[in-house]
């Protein structure tokens, strides 16, 4: 403002100071209209109220009183009156640095009583008014006028109600100047008023602060816009009225707890970050794609939380039907209605209900930061007549991955929190909303080696985490995806996501908008930005979590074009709310499952760097080429088997190939074979015999079939795809190649799962699979973890299922059990933590007493463990349960003392992951650990690979059954089996005489034995190495004296000499190797299988007879399809003309070979102790005679008169 030019007359009064003003103020109660918008863009808010200008510079402040007196009669003499001022229209002051944006009367007749009053005073002081002065109200100032920020603010002004009231005072204002912490700061007060209706002077002696003068005008309806505790006072929702206006829903009076009838039992609660627009003006383009998001029936919400929101975004979406039906409160009104003012910022937060609720204001440190604190009127639990109403704080923290941002974010969580606790500790909790928290380890790790953030930051942001979790949040995404799994997970993008990118909800590999947010910088990784914090137990059970708005639409511009509608993933969580009375919410955690403490790594272990470089050094990822070849192998593979590239295969039966084993979970190295599972409609048998014709006609683009194999799941095609081994198996399921993978996301109780055992053994893989990649809370941690835990299994010869050691699948489940029991409620827990948290875990685990299984899945576990299970490592899906069946007290007491082991390592002081790595070398330390050892010999002279890895295989099954025996026999011996064949180092590579050696190590548990009891020990020690001979070389499946031999003594360490491993394959692959006669027990009709497809060479029919014709001359003839060994039994049982007491079931034991049982004695619940599954069931027998009549190897069946037709079967129906 320029200064008054003086005229020549006498008793002129400088106006030269910046210390005092006269202006106007308007009436309390219409600060908040002003201060709105002042608060966050005008400068000058804390130093001066709101108001208009008359006289700025004013006098000195040594002149003040004196011409505050000749101003009074000067007045008075003018007889002015007071006066009508409206505040209705919007101007732009514009400087040389920056602008300023009012609010002005557009009135010229109003505005005329301005100028006179001004030209009184001014005339009263011995000065002429300046002809440029123009009334006016600061609203703020902005930087480039041509910029959108300087036009959303002019909208916003422009969009303020108008305001109205009567000028009957004048205030005085005087500078006063004070030093805050060390800083000089100055504030205009209340020196006094002059009153234009009896032109009297009121002074304020002292001067007083604007917001607590009684001299400035106030109403009853005056509102302050801050209380003492930081927070602002009560704001109301708006509703949608029936005259089609909104309106505040206040209550009239304080309203009561609500009555317990009308409390919901169930609460949903969506949050989006919608991404303002920063252009001017802003388009709309998008706001369809948004609003049909949060419209979706299945994202439908109680609660929406929706950040960023603009005053055009707002407008828009009030104008819908559909949101004004389904949410009857907002939390601000449209700025389109003339009554209602701009949002504050032009990014805000905004809350919409189908509850009513009230709500307040939370600020902090940084301007346009803050957060609404909404209380529920409805919502919340009961402690007796008390009702606590469930508060919901909405989140939007700092952006940026920066020093000044992470602690930014780090006080602005500190101010919610403390304020949370202060006032509402007693109420449940909800934070949700956008917290800007970086969470990928890769982002943060390239920031820092770039020096963009500092150590301490790192720091920061694991305490900002650690915050979260010590105020009792729960993560409801974490919580939700451990309970029950993430249906939408994308298996395909799992490899390419590291810690804490699991959930992301920001993510610029997938999504447009995000990416040109953050451009090409480290930043670009995936960010779980966007959150949904619970704290309240028996409260708030959540019961369900998904994202949302991840589906592309075309935008409504001049050149429609697919686009995502946000840069953010919209949150969504379900939760039930318990009521007085109800029992507690249960987390379904079984009372035998063994808690999880949380172990974390010293400071030493914490560098994820070194445990990264250790692994791959090892070389133990692979690298993006090898993926590549596996994924094109995986590819054709497909494309052969389910021959996709004939188009007469369309509309023929829905097939499925999918991944299972390490490559499906995920896990694989480049010595792993890649498992395929195929579903489909037909029979096995039928599978196998078109997937076979179709793979030999593939030889010429890299598939090769190497050999059939009879494995415990049924028969499967050894592969070899662009030089990688593949195993494909089948499971003929019609109703799950159908709703594939739909299938996979039904809970196991599922009426679509009532299978016979066979089908759900061969889903079994892929089922659990799902399930883990589903629940685990972060799978890059698990991924990482489970490499490291197998390569140290491997290097502790733990790593064999086949000697009843350790499993990749038992490895899955412990690992898994881990991560979930740490992290179910969203507390933070690092990769290295993780790792240090399993080995202290099973470290302390009682294998004799405990089981290891997953409380979420097994939610009531009532499985029965017996004598013969040293150890139970329970799997998730049926039929087999326990997944360490092959475990003897041996190879436990063995896993046990390396866990243990492990533990006291990485407890050291300065341990890394390194040394932890190479601690040991592997069967060095095995070999150096005992003084004697049982020394199985193996002579392999035949040239059929298939034979020979069958004879191997076979006999590495049987060692099982040699510990077991050991430790029957011998209960004070321990014995070791190292899952290695040895041969002495000088064999060559090339020898085609093939001979090698396992070891098993003996140790005497107790050395105060006598010698008596020694020789005792030495004698049944023989024994059972003669038994273990006799019965390997007695089977004559797998055993040819003519072409193998092997032998079973002790030796000295000594006699060892120098060995290494045997990694060479036993034989060659001669012609028609890979062909086999065995067959699967099926219980398809193969007849109308063939029916299914023509598309063969000549049909399938032909194809068959053909087949018959070459099999009749070697093969006996069939009545009819073999019936089952269930078939049997029941017919036995229940046939009133067979005795069922008159016969035996002859089975298969895993340790000691074929057995007996009474058919009346056997049991075929899975649940019983004593249960055998029926696929060991090798032959009937008929006690009276001696009969056997039902032989399953030689397919026989004189009970039903199937199978092989020369059997009699005519004697047997008439017993």
């Amino acid at each position: 403002m320029a200064t008054e030019e003086a005229t020549p007359r006498t008793n002129i009064i400088a106006l030269d100071s910046y210390d005092t003003a006269l202006c106007i103020i308007p009436p309390k109660h219409l600060w908040p209209r002003y201060d709105s918008l002042r608060f966050l863009y005008d400068k000058a808010y804390e130093k001066w109220p709101p108001h208009i200008n008359l006289v700025y510079p004013f006098v000195r402040v040594e002149s003040l009183k004196s011409a505050v007196s000749l101003l009074e009669s000067k007045l008075a003499d003018a007889s002015l009156a007071p006066f009508d001022v409206s505040l209705d229209g919007v101007d732009v002051f514009a400087h040389k640095h920056d602008n300023t944006i009012v609010l002005c009367d557009s009135d010229k007749r109003r505005a005329s009583r301005i100028q006179e009053l001004r030209k009184t005073i001014t005339t009263a002081l011995g000065h002429t008014s300046t002809s440029n002065y123009r009334m006016h109200l600061t609203v703020g100032q902005s930087q480039d006028i041509d910029a959108a920020p300087h036009k959303f603010l002019l909208d916003k002004a422009a969009s303020l109600p108008a305001t109205e009231w009567s000028v009957d005072r004048i205030y005085v204002l005087i500078r006063e100047r004070m030093q805050i912490d060390g800083s000089a700061f100055s504030q205009m007060k209340i020196w006094g008023t002059i009153d234009l209706t009896n032109f009297s002077v009121s002074r304020a002696d002292p001067p007083e602060h604007f917001n607590e003068s009684k001299h400035v005008l106030s109403t009853t309806t005056h509102t302050p816009e801050i209380t003492k505790d930081g927070e602002s006072q009560v704001n109301y929702p708006y509703t949608f009225s029936a005259k089609g206006r909104w309106v505040s829903h206040q209550p009239t009076s304080a309203q009561a707890a609500p009555e317990s009838e009308s409390e919901p039992d169930s609460l949903t609660l969506a949050s989006y970050n919608v991404l303002a627009e920063f252009e001017h003006p802003p388009s709309d383009a998008r706001y369809p794609l948004i609003l049909k998001n949060i419209l979706q029936e299945s994202i439908l919400a109680d609660v929406l939380v929706l950040e960023e929101v603009t005053d055009h975004f707002l407008s828009f979406i009030c104008r819908d039907e559909d949101i004004r039906k389904h949410y009857r409160y907002i939390s601000h009104g449209p700025p389109y209605q003339d009554d209602i003012p701009p949002l504050p910022s032009h990014l805000n937060v905004v809350v919409l209900s189908r509850w009513s609720f009230s709500w307040k204001w939370l600020p902090f440190n940084r301007n346009h930061k803050g957060s609404m604190i909404v209380e529920f009127t409805d919502i919340g639990k009961r402690a007796g007549d008390v009702f606590f109403p469930t508060i919901l704080a909405t989140v939007h923290l700092t952006h940026g991955l920066t020093d000044g941002a992470v602690t930014a974010k780090k006080l602005e969580l500190q101010t919610l929190l403390t304020h949370l606790s202060q006032q509402y500790d007693p109420n449940p909790w909800i934070l949700a909303g956008d917290f800007n928290i970086t969470t990928s380890t890769q982002t943060i790790e390239a920031a820092l080696k770039k020096r963009a953030i500092s150590p301490q930051t790192v720091t920061y942001l694991k305490g900002i985490e650690n915050t979260l979790a010590g105020a009792g949040l729960v993560d409801a995404w974490a919580f939700s995806r451990v309970q029950f799994g993430d249906p939408e997970q994308d298996f395909g993008r799992e490899s390419e996501i590291f810690e804490g990118e699991q959930g992301a909800t920001f993510d610029p590999m997938v999504n447009d908008l995000a990416a040109e947010i953050v451009g090409s910088r480290f930043s670009n990784r995936p960010q779980r930005y966007d959150r949904i914090l619970l704290k309240g137990e028996g409260t708030h059970a959540v019961t369900g979590f998904n994202l949302f708005g991840r589906r592309q639409g075309y935008l409504q511009d001049t050149t429609p074009r697919l686009s995502y509608a946000s840069d953010h993933w919209g949150v969504r969580c379900s939760m039930s709310i318990q009521k007085a009375g109800d029992s507690p919410v249960s987390e379904a955690i079984s009372n035998l499952s063994v808690p999880v403490h949380i172990h974390p790594a010293s400071r030493s272990l914490d560098n994820v760097s070194d445990l990264r470089e250790c692994l791959q050094s090892s070389g133990i990822f692979p690298s993006a080429e090898e993926a590549a070849k596996r994924k094109e192998a995986f590819v054709l593979l497909k494309n052969v088997v389910l021959d996709e590239n004939n188009p007469a295969a369309r509309g023929q039966p829905i097939f499925v190939l999918t991944p299972v084993g390490s490559y499906g979970l995920g896990v694989w190295t480049t010595s792993s074979d890649i498992d395929c599972l195929c579903i489909g409609p037909i029979s096995s048998r039928t599978f196998l015999a078109i997937a076979t014709r179709r793979i030999r006609r593939a030889e010429n683009r890299g598939v090769q079939l190497r050999r059939r194999v009879n494995a415990h799941s049924g028969m499967m095609l050894e592969l070899e795809v662009l030089g990688i081994k593949m195993d494909l198996h089948y499971c003929s399921s019609s109703i799950i190649a159908e709703t594939w993978p739909y299938a996979m996301r039904l809970p196991a109780s599922d009426a679509v799962f009532s299978l016979p055992a066979q089908t759900l053994s061969k889903l079994k893989p892929a089922r659990d699979m799902s399930y883990i990649r589903s629940t685990v809370p972060d799978y890059a941690v698990f991924k990482t973890a489970y490499y490291l835990i197998r390569q140290w299994a491997k290097q502790r010869g733990i790593y064999a299922a086949k000697f009843g050691l350790l499993s990749g699948i038992q490895i899955s489940i412990l690992l898994s059990l881990v991560c979930k029991l740490v992290s179910h409620r969203g507390e933070p827990v690092s990769l290295s933590s993780v790792l240090a948290t399993f080995f202290n875990h099973y470290a302390g685990f009682d294998w004799s007493t405990q089981m290891a299984f997953d409380p979420f899945f097994h939610k009531q576990l009532r499985y029965v463990r017996t004598a013969r299970e040293p150890m139970v490592i329970l799997g998730f899906h049926p039929p087999a349960l326990n997944t360490a069946m092959n475990a003897s007290l041996n190879s436990v007491r063995t896993i046990d003392h390396e866990f243990k082991k492990a533990n006291t390592l990485l407890s050291q002081d300065g341990m890394t992951w390194s040394e932890f790595m190479s601690a040991d070398r592997g069967y060095d330390d095995f070999l150096s650990a005992f003084k004697t050892f049982v020394r199985i010999d193996v002579h392999f002279w035949g040239v059929s690979l298939a034979k020979g890895s069958g004879f191997v295989g076979w006999l590495e099954s049987r060692c099982v059954m040699l510990l077991v025996d050991l430790n029957r026999r011998i209960p004070n011996l321990h014995a070791r089996i190292w899952p290695t064949r040895f041969v002495d180092q000088e064999l060559s590579e090339n020898e085609s005489d093939y001979q090698g050696y396992y070891l098993i190590g003996l140790d005497v548990l107790d050395d105060s034995i006598s010698k008596d009891d020694r020789k005792n020990t030495l004698g049944s020690l023989h024994t059972v190495l003669q038994d273990f001979e006799r019965r390997i070389r007695g089977d004559g499946k797998y055993f040819d004296s003519n072409t193998s031999w092997m032998s079973a003594s002790l030796v000295n360490k000594s006699d060892l000499g120098t060995l290494r491993a045997d990694d060479r394959e036993w034989g060659d692959y001669p012609v028609g190797d890979d062909l086999s006669d065995d067959d699967d027990e099926e219980e398809d009709d193969e007849e109308e299988d063939e029916q299914l497809y023509d598309d063969e060479e000549g049909t399938t029919k032909k194809s068959k007879s053909k087949t018959k014709e070459l099999l009749v001359p070697t093969r006996p003839s069939y009545t009819g399809k073999f019936r089952s060994s269930a078939d049997v039994i029941n017919r036995i049982r229940w046939d009133p003309n067979m005795d069922s007491g008159d016969y035996m079931v002859g089975y298969e034991d895993r340790f000691l070979g074929v057995m007996e049982r009474a058919l009346d004695a056997w049991k075929a619940e899975q649940t019983d102790e004593e249960f055998i599954p029926q696929h060991r069931i090798l032959y009937f027998k008929r006690k009276s005679d001696g009969m056997i009549v039902w032989d399953r190897k030689e397919r026989r069946d004189i009970v039903f008169g199937s199978g092989v037709s020369t059997v009699p079967w005519g004697p047997l129906a008439n017993t």
